[in-house]
């Protein structure tokens, strides 16, 4: 049905309901019902697009299971009870980091605060494009450096885990847009992200891009999968040149990855 699935993303298909996606922890899954269908998973209501298209994103720690269901246009109704794989999370550590970065001072705080508010506005649920259906790449090629998932332990002192996937590669090098997406947030200069791109790939789901040491798009442009939105920096946290690529599906962190084939040689 639709968008044909990548091999990165195996397609679950019951009587009317396509899912594509591996069904595990920090999965993102794309899903396409018969236009005019209703979705909600574990009781709350999941954005449909007029032609069928949806999204939905477990969490790092998400519940074994989750209960899918899809009312037709006819009245129809499904429900499924999803089974949602364990991961398991390797422990990262990570030395060198400045001590500003581990324990901001007080006159730090507020700023941390006052971009926090940016990102958060940044991040909407329910745009109604659906960018997220299409093809994803990865946004830079590279060694990955660091995964989804992993507990961060910085200078000894444990700290939350790490929502994202990391490229790391020359300073200079590309970063460009794994999908179409309109861009909600460009800054060159946040306190723990460095330079900083959202995209809004539609419904809710956001990919982000740290440590940038270029930034070539701005708030509101739509750009295209493929096409260069900065470069690979050493910006804010980071101990190397890379780019840390998240993704937030409804406010809850996601694997980016899992919408991407391995890197490519």
């Amino acid at each position: 049905m639709g968008v044909a699935a990548s091999a990165a993303m195996p397609s679950l298909a019951w009587a009317e309901v396509d899912l594509r996606g591996k069904l595990e922890q920090g999965a993102v899954i794309v899903g396409e019902v018969d236009p005019g269908a209703q979705v909600s998973l574990d009781g709350k209501p999941v954005m449909v697009s007029p032609d069928g298209y949806f999204v939905m994103g477990f969490g790092r720690d998400a519940d074994p299971q989750a209960r899918l269901q899809v009312t037709h246009a006819d009245g129809r109704a499904e429900t499924r009870t999803l089974a949602i794989a364990k991961r398991d999370y390797e422990i990262q550590r990570i030395d060198g980091v400045e001590r500003k970065y581990v324990t901001p001072p007080p006159e730090v705080l507020k700023r941390i605060a006052r971009e926090r508010k940016l990102k958060d506005a940044a991040r909407p649920e329910d745009t109604p494009d659906t960018y997220f259906a299409g093809k994803f790449e990865w946004p830079a090629r590279g060694v990955i450096s660091g995964v989804y998932g992993s507990q961060r332990i910085f200078n000894g002192k444990p700290r939350r885990p790490h929502y994202g996937v990391d490229v790391a590669a020359p300073s200079g090098t590309p970063i460009v847009a794994p999908a179409d997406g309109i861009v909600t947030l460009a800054r060159p200069d946040m306190f723990y992200e460095g330079g900083l791109v959202f995209l809004d790939h539609g419904h809710g789901l956001i990919g982000y891009f740290m440590h940038m040491s270029k930034l070539d798009v701005k708030p509101g442009q739509h750009v295209k999968r493929g096409q260069k939105i900065g470069e690979i920096g050493q910006t804010g946290r980071s101990t190397g040149p890379h780019v840390h690529w998240g993704m937030t599906w409804r406010g809850t962190y996601v694997d980016p990855a899992t919408l991407v084939g391995p890197m490519p040689k």
